[in-house]
């Protein structure tokens, strides 16, 4: 009986971090002309030299966009980014997650019974 409550006290903690830690957002590609104006809004940034950065908008104008991150704020030109992505919630990605890892707990429940003898 003890073995089977911390076998389960193990699969709801492991079921609570899978929760936690999903992926709930993805990255969607803008055009660089078509960004609406929105502060605290996260991008990344693809440069020609394949270099990434991500931030949150400060600002953006004709030929730059300005970028807050850990490393402080920097400015990119139009003509150094290969490809603009915004971030955005998903919500297919977050029911996706939850029913994944809910069916998972479920199999391995069905598992500890049928192996526990019950």
């Amino acid at each position: 009986m003890f073995l089977y409550l911390n076998f389960m006290k193990k699969i709801i903690f492991l079921l609570l971090t899978s929760i936690l830690f999903q992926s709930c957002s993805s990255y969607q590609s803008v055009d660089f002309n078509n960004i609406v104006i929105e502060k605290k809004r996260k991008f990344e940034i693809e440069k020609i030299d394949s270099s990434k950065l991500k931030g949150r908008l400060v600002s953006k104008n004709e030929n730059s966009i300005v970028l807050e991150n850990n490393k402080g704020i920097q400015t990119i030109q139009k003509s150094e980014i290969q490809e603009l992505k915004v971030k955005k919630f998903s919500i297919l990605k977050t029911a996706t997650g939850a029913l994944g890892t809910y069916f998972l707990l479920l199999i391995g429940a069905v598992a500890v019974i049928l192996l526990g003898g019950g």
